[in-house]
């Protein structure tokens, strides 16, 4: 169709870049993309993802669901001429073949563009979640020429989705939650996929969207400061396994703060850092691995109700947390943790879950 630019092609440099720019090859795919990305969910000045680009990052990811429906739109306006440059990723929460299809041809339109270089079946974290059918609409979309490449994303239960996706052949590209506060059984599942050429995109990279804090919030200030923003990214990074992340970014400040992730190697003061601010987000940052499945006595996906929750209290993102929150099974968004005389959740690494749960029950029920 002479839709796409050359696979494996690096783009210049932009010869006023503040920093260097890293690239890696994602996976199988052949595509060059910058080590820092821009997740784009949060984003709501476009001149953020205008200068992103002019500098020179190569990859932008947004889903139809983000800000409503909006974001996508905003995205296709902001990268404009610029689009054929770029790797440009979206993704749908669509449950069947005809929602998936509907939301792709939506996807292109407002995204003013004739492909997605790849398209995410979004928020899977169990294999019974990824029909035939949906993967059958994602190969129907490659033979069309919508979509180049066919990829997965997923928020929690990794450690066990991760070698399904390795085993099953059928994704590209898989775009994960992953950062500092992981353990060692999650290295071991990325490097599962990326043994089979599939590429690893990582998001979540700051443990809990602490990045979306304004410039002005004195919080913000502090994690700046002492550097845990930067650390967070560059020890994400420095994974071989990781073609590139996704931070998001809300304006320029920010945006100047992840550049400087490319160019500059993780210390033992970073790590030391990392470890310290994990110790500060332990008791309310899930970590999305999946060992509390199952344990809750009203049945409840905790970490999927964990995620909403920071999608709200992280990102800012009420509309979105309260949206997922919704999809749950009508019995379980009328659960109230706070009649339960006790929790049988108990997680591994301290997060209070009853109270964490209760918030997200008080938020969006």
């Amino acid at each position: 169709m002479g839709l796409w630019p050359p696979i494996g092609q690096t783009p210049a440099p932009t010869a006023n870049a503040p920093v260097k720019l890293d690239y890696r090859t994602l996976g199988r795919t052949g595509l060059k993309v910058t080590t820092v990305g821009f997740g784009c969910m949060i984003t709501s000045d476009p001149s953020v993802i205008e200068r992103a680009a002019d500098i020179g990052i190569t990859y932008f990811d947004t889903a139809r669901g983000y800000q409503q429906g909006n974001n996508e739109r905003m995205v296709g306006a902001a990268l404009g001429a610029k689009r054929k440059q770029v790797v440009l990723s979206t993704k749908s929460h669509a449950p069947d073949k005809a929602g998936l299809l509907d939301h792709l041809d939506t996807s292109l339109r407002e995204l003013k563009t004739d492909y997605i270089d790849i398209w995410y079946l979004h928020a899977k974290s169990k294999p019974e979640e990824i029909t035939d059918d949906m993967i059958e609409v994602q190969q129907l979309a490659k033979k069309q020429g919508k979509i180049r490449f066919a990829g997965v994303s997923t928020h929690s239960s990794q450690q066990q989705l991760l070698p399904w996706i390795a085993q099953k052949g059928a994704f590209d590209v898989v775009l994960t939650a992953y950062n500092f506060s992981m353990d060692a059984s999650m290295d071991q599942a990325i490097d599962t996929v990326a043994k089979k050429g599939i590429g690893v995109v990582a998001m979540k990279v700051m443990a809990g969207g602490f990045r979306s804090l304004k410039p002005t919030d004195p919080t913000y200030l502090k994690l700046k400061r002492d550097g845990a923003l930067l650390a967070a990214l560059k020890w994400c990074i420095k994974k071989p396994n990781i073609s590139t992340t996704i931070p998001s970014m809300t304006d320029m400040d920010q945006l100047d703060e992840n550049l400087k992730a490319m160019g500059n190697s993780f210390s033992n003061g970073d790590e030391k850092l990392l470890a310290q601010h994990l110790e500060q987000i332990q008791p309310l940052y899930c970590r999305m691995c999946g060992k509390c499945d199952g344990t809750c006595q009203k049945g409840l996906p905790v970490a999927d109700v964990l995620r909403f929750l920071t999608y709200a209290d992280g990102y800012r993102q009420f509309a979105l947390g309260r949206e997922r929150f919704q999809e749950l099974a009508p019995e379980h968004a009328a659960v109230r943790c706070g009649d339960c005389t006790e929790c049988t959740v108990n997680c591994p690494f301290g997060v209070r879950v009853s109270d964490r749960m209760a918030r997200a029950q008080e938020l969006f029920g």
